[in-house]
């Protein structure tokens, strides 16, 4: 089996805070941006393909996995997630790159371009959404009631809680439940990304998350959408339930340079449920773009 070597390393971030990277392969860079308490695995698909092509950059978000810890909590934020980023090119001397994000990962690229668009030369958002996506998740209008409740519970005992989240999360039970709810298609994606994805969810620091799911719900990336002007490729799982289909619709009526693609039966984790279809079409994307 081919492979392609991997540099890893880390870098100090605006704040001080250290910001764990991955890079893989030469060409033009290609930057994977993963989804709120997710692992660079749900990317390995796209790592595997892509670093034959491109320089493929995967790093983790702060406070998750090896970028910890987090220098100030106070920077949480998206625009410290967009920093990051624009931290991460500097110190590989990158000026320009192409960019996916996945989920949670999309609304990161949105703050990017609209702090520093001359660094994006395309984008790519599977699954992704502009605004609060959790008014309806699941289908149901349940998720932000029982999210502040939560936060609330959090704030007055978080010992307590980061001991019933960690028992929450990490057990079989709750990936099947995770896979259930829309974001795996347990029929085709491997149990054992789930597997990692929860481990890693399991040992994602409770404030973190809850900080960071504030920001998701209360960042509001709209105005940027029409002021797009690289090309847009947009992903769309059929069955995704987390982030329903009707927010890609949203991305393509308002964004200029913008393709749509749905993958029938696909769920919240398109890139891992048919990693092969979506590679073939975010190549072939990418091939377009790079002939313009």
């Amino acid at each position: 089996m081919e492979t392609t070597s991997k540099v890893t390393g880390t870098f100090e971030s605006f704040d001080g805070s250290t910001i764990y990277y991955e890079a893989r392969g030469t060409g033009e860079p290609l930057v994977l941006v993963y989804g709120i308490a997710c692992p660079m695995n749900h990317w390995h698909h796209q790592i595997d393909y892509f670093s034959k092509k491109f320089q493929v950059i995967t790093f983790d978000l702060r406070g998750h996995q090896k970028s910890n810890p987090v220098n100030d909590m106070k920077q949480l934020t998206m625009d410290a997630l967009a920093k990051d980023i624009i931290c991460l090119l500097d110190h590989l001397k990158i000026k320009k790159a192409h960019f996916a994000g996945h989920s949670f990962g999309a609304p990161i690229i949105l703050k990017l371009y609209d702090t520093k668009p001359e660094v994006v030369s395309s984008m790519i958002f599977v699954n992704g959404f502009a605004r609060n996506p959790i008014k309806g998740m699941f289908g149901l209008d349940v998720v932000e009631p029982f999210f502040n409740f939560v936060k609330a519970q959090y704030r007055r005992n978080p010992v307590l809680w980061n001991s019933l989240w960690k028992l929450a999360v990490d057990n079989p039970m709750a990936m099947y439940v995770t896979a259930l709810a829309g974001g795996f298609n347990l029929r085709v994606t491997q149990f054992k990304d789930i597997e990692v994805y929860v481990r890693g969810v399991a040992r994602l620091n409770l404030e973190v998350f809850i900080t960071l799911f504030d920001e998701l719900m209360t960042y509001d990336g709209e105005s940027v959408l029409p002021k797009i002007e690289v090309p847009v490729l947009i992903i769309s799982g059929e069955r995704d339930m987390v982030t329903p289909i009707h927010f890609q619709h949203h991305f393509r009526d308002t964004i200029k340079h913008s393709e749509f693609i749905v993958v029938p039966y696909g769920s919240h984790c398109t890139q891992l449920d048919f990693p092969d279809y979506t590679n073939l079409k975010m190549e072939k994307f990418l091939k377009e773009v790079h002939a313009k």
